[in-house]
């Protein structure tokens, strides 16, 4: 096999950063219709599914698990709490810590949202195995980068 010509290196085509914004982009697109029944962006599904796993938590455990700071965690949070999905309260062993809770709304909602993965998997046109092999080939790159 011979090696890339330069030209080719610099085709547009041929990036992993236009092929990873144009895949992040379409799959927002394709969560959008899925998610507006449930009343919810991607970013506060995302929100939502950490919490389904485990609530109550801080801000902080929160925002680490979704990969972002807790600055930008926080208005996601907010909007949750507004909408009556969450609440958050200080922690009664640490009155410096905010934790973030589901509220009963916000617990009932899981049971709306289990059939999501399958409807994107349907719009997809891709199995679970499939769906697995390009997570677990992104959740690769995105631990090999450090910041």
């Amino acid at each position: 096999m011979t090696p890339p010509t330069t030209d080719e290196l610099l085709r547009l085509d041929n990036q992993l950063c236009f092929a990873l914004v144009t895949a992040a982009r379409n799959v927002v697109a394709i969560y959008r219709p899925i998610l507006e029944p449930l009343g919810l962006t991607h970013p506060q599904y995302l929100v939502m599914l950490a919490l389904w796993e485990q609530s109550p938590r801080s801000l902080r455990d929160l925002a680490t698990a979704l990969a972002m700071d807790p600055a930008t965690a926080s208005p996601l949070v907010k909007r949750l709490e507004a909408d009556g999905l969450i609440e958050r309260g200080r922690s009664a062993s640490d009155e410096r810590r905010l934790d973030i809770a589901l509220t009963p709304r916000g617990t009932a909602l899981r049971a709306r949202a289990i059939d999501v993965p399958r409807q994107v998997m349907a719009r997809l046109g891709m199995t679970i195995a499939e769906v697995e092999s390009v997570r677990d080939g992104l959740m690769r790159f995105a631990g090999a980068v450090e910041l």
